[in-house]
């Protein structure tokens, strides 16, 4: 496959290219969700942005919004990483997955290692939701604060699952969506590029770190950026984008679930998907220990 860019361009070029390819992204998608709002929903462009303003005051506003989360991420995101491959003159199995799966367990240990990593995720949750800022920044900390509140207000409206369907939407919307879309962006290329601009281990940190700071949330910085250094190393040790998709959708998927059963009376246990409480220490323990025990297996995978 011939690409009109060398293949040698600088990496920070190349992700500067990447901006500038989502954002091209983003217009095709907003271009795909007012199309199809006014031929699924009836809804004209003016209404489209009123009902994505105050979903919860449409009849149409789940199924609005949950069709433009997923339309624009993929657009943009995925849409955009692919396009640099393609110009770059690769195909994108030979740009994102430069090993060969090799064998199959690796999609099933990268579930099962995050499955693991849930309690110890849980301690850092908590103590990161517990953190402040200095008191020159208590500005920005209420901000912040009011910020991730009104974020929270926007996912249990978009969390609320009455029936199956809307679960099936939610799974593809939420978990199946963002697992393709931010890895093929963070993993394929921004983590790439930094690896050999830098080094492995100084391009799957700084990684994590964008991976993080970009979702904007800075009272869950550090457990989505412990999350980003298991999907790099995954990425990294590898050598392809699979397995670091299958470990982000289990992680999704599996609040998902969770949710769902909760909300359906099953087992009659709850789930706060909104809490920061850890739990128990020995878990938590226990659970570090044997995330930190299937990482270092994975180094001689």
């Amino acid at each position: 496959m011939k690409g009109f860019l060398p293949r040698t361009l600088h990496p920070g070029l190349q992700i500067l290219l990447l901006l500038v390819l989502m954002m091209a992204g983003a217009c095709v998608g907003y271009a795909v969700v007012f199309g199809w709002a006014g031929v699924g929903f009836g809804l004209s462009p003016l209404q489209v942005g009123a009902v994505m303003q105050a979903p919860s005051a449409y009849p149409q506003g789940w199924g609005v919004l949950m069709m433009a989360q997923g339309v624009l991420l993929f657009c943009a995101c995925a849409g955009g990483a692919l396009a640099l491959a393609s110009a770059l003159g690769y195909r994108w199995a030979e740009y994102f997955n430069p090993r060969r799966l090799g064998a199959a367990w690796w999609l099933l240990g990268a579930a099962v290692l995050v499955v693991a990593t849930v309690p110890f995720m849980s301690g850092l949750i908590a103590w990161n939701a517990g953190a402040h800022f200095p008191g020159a920044l208590h500005g920005f900390e209420a901000w912040a604060r009011a910020s991730e509140d009104r974020a929270q207000v926007l996912t249990k409206f978009l969390t609320q699952f009455n029936s199956a369907g809307r679960f099936a939407v939610g799974v593809l919307v939420v978990a199946a969506v963002p697992a393709v879309a931010e890895e093929l962006v963070f993993r394929g290329v921004i983590q790439k590029n930094l690896v050999r601009w830098f080094s492995p281990h100084v391009g799957v940190w700084l990684g994590a770190a964008i991976f993080s700071a970009i979702h904007l949330q800075f009272f869950g910085f550090v457990p989505r950026f412990v999350l980003g250094l298991v999907l790099g190393y995954l990425y990294l040790w590898s050598g392809n984008i699979l397995v670091s998709m299958a470990a982000h959708f289990t992680q999704n998927a599996l609040q998902l679930v969770i949710l769902y059963l909760t909300q359906r009376g099953a087992f009659g246990w709850g789930f706060d998907p909104d809490s920061t409480e850890a739990l128990p220490w020995p878990l938590v323990l226990l659970s570090a220990v044997g995330t930190a025990g299937l990482l270092y297996s994975c180094t001689g995978a």
